[in-house]
């Protein structure tokens, strides 16, 4: 019996597939381009690996999940339905509350994370992930994620995240909005910031651990 594919094959070349490889290490991280970058408690650096092109529509609010900077520095420069990308932050750090327009999934890949979500009543649920765990979000649902691992305080832990959509946007809650506002910080909104300083990663991978089985 002949088999007919429905898929039409490609048939990439090493040079095409070698634009499509990102090395951990050389990756460019970025820790401003959203309105909470400068609240102390907010504090990360994101390293945009696939994806993340700029939201048709940057203005009234809605921004790149990676800030402005990062959206336009991706390894891996594709647009094909879905963006990924790590971020680094040290204990007690995580963004403050925001909204997706698409799906949002969180792997932890090294720590201990904790991902926070809005009820409709207004109470807030979380679950802590450890190594590999996963946690997806859909769109609209207002998150959060800090990390909360033990240890000493000035070592970083990642979080990996994997954004659906080409362009996706974000939004940060009208709460958190308010609070930056109040710390004085919305007419220096880093948003709008042209510095392009960007850092390598602060973790090595060859030092993560196994799970021991």
């Amino acid at each position: 019996m002949t088999f007919k594919e429905q898929i039409p094959r490609y048939y990439p070349t090493q040079g095409e597939m070698l634009k499509r490889v990102a090395r951990f290490s050389d990756l460019k991280g970025f820790d401003g381009g959203l309105p909470d970058s400068y609240m102390p408690s907010a504090q990360r650096v994101l390293y945009n690996v696939i994806g993340f092109q700029p939201p048709a529509d940057e203005k009234d609010g809605i921004v790149s999940p990676v800030g402005a900077a990062a959206a336009r520095m991706s390894a891996i420069k594709i647009s094909e339905g879905f963006n990924l990308g790590y971020c680094e932050a040290l204990p007690g750090k995580g963004p403050m509350m925001h909204n997706h327009d698409t799906n949002e999934t969180f792997i932890c890949m090294t720590g201990t994370w904790r991902a926070s979500w809005e009820e409709e009543s207004g109470n807030q649920q979380h679950v802590d992930l450890q190594p590999l765990d996963v946690i997806s979000f859909p769109p609209g649902a207002i998150r959060r994620f800090e990390n909360v691992s033990d240890g000493p305080r000035d070592q970083p832990a990642v979080l990996m995240f994997v954004i659906a959509g080409d362009a996706p946007g974000a939004e940060f809650s009208k709460e958190a909005m308010q609070e930056i506002d109040d710390a004085g910080l919305i007419e220096n909104n880093p948003v709008n910031n042209s510095d392009n300083t960007w850092s390598k990663p602060h973790t090595n991978p060859m030092d993560w651990r196994t799970v021991d089985t």
